[in-house]
């Protein structure tokens, strides 16, 4: 059965900056989803926002998330549109 791709997002909190080689691996894992892809450093408060737009099934997109959720000091928020 084909699973419908969906658009939607995902917005990334990095507090632990040890763990950026291991994020950028996953998001390197994951590029085929990945429209666009925009950091922010917030350097007053010590931690770097990224935020990706996706497009992808919603397992696709579940994997992605769940493998940076691990991450210690890393959050990740995601959503999805209807489409």
């Amino acid at each position: 059965m084909f699973m419908k791709k969906k658009i939607g997002t995902a917005l990334i909190l990095v507090e632990n900056k040890d763990n950026i080689p291991k994020l950028n691996n996953i998001l390197n894992n994951h590029s085929s989803i990945i429209i666009g892809r925009q950091g922010i450093p917030l350097r007053n408060k010590g931690i770097n926002i990224i935020s990706i737009v996706l497009e992808g099934t919603t397992d696709d997109i579940d994997s992605l998330t769940v493998q940076i959720g691990k991450l210690n000091g890393i959050q990740v928020k995601s959503m999805l549109i209807k489409n």
